[in-house]
């Protein structure tokens, strides 16, 4: 089964949200439908991202369960930015 993850930036996080809670939350969200391989987070240019990993039957059902994820960590906190991308040979290319 092909292999994607959704990445968000995260600009803040809402009142009363406690940061150890998000990468678990992501990945929460994701497992509501599909296997998660991995959820991480990183620091990249002094910005956090979540990412998590993922199994999913196609591109579009990839597409549903990053839009999930991103409105489920919209509860929780402002994102900058998002991307779903599928892992091809050796790289992630984002899915349209």
């Amino acid at each position: 089964m092909p292999s994607y993850r959704v990445t968000m930036s995260i600009e803040s996080l809402h009142p009363g949200t406690a940061p150890a809670s998000v990468v678990p939350r992501a990945a929460a969200a994701a497992a509501e439908f599909t296997t998660v391989e991995a959820s991480d987070l990183t620091i990249v240019a002094g910005a956090a991202r979540v990412i998590v990993r993922f199994t999913a039957d196609d591109a579009a059902s990839a597409l549903q369960i990053g839009a999930h994820v991103v409105a489920d960590l919209r509860v929780v906190a402002e994102l900058r930015a998002f991307m779903v991308t599928e892992r091809v040979k050796g790289t992630w290319v984002p899915v349209r």
